[in-house]
């Protein structure tokens, strides 16, 4: 394997930006804000629109739209 090809990982806290809900790991994401962790260490903060505390498909809040339904709107929309 070649030398110094890899990216360097670090701790990293990403934070969900709609709900608070934020979670510590490793990335290479780069960036210029830090955050005040639980066990008291200050990690960089990357905020995010969406995780797994707001995904509909998470969250079981997902919108289910039926083919039935959206023929039936169609036929509605253009019957005579």
């Amino acid at each position: 394997m070649r030398a110094d090809i890899h990216p360097e990982y670090r701790d990293v806290v990403f934070q969900d930006i709609t709900n608070d809900y934020a979670f510590l790991t490793r990335s290479t994401v780069s960036t210029k804000e830090t955050i005040q962790w639980e066990d008291g260490n200050e990690y960089p903060l990357y905020k995010v629109e969406i995780s797994s505390q707001s995904h509909p498909f998470y969250t079981g809040k997902q919108n289910l739209n039926t083919t039935a339904g959206r023929i039936e709107k169609f036929k509605n929309r253009y019957k005579r």
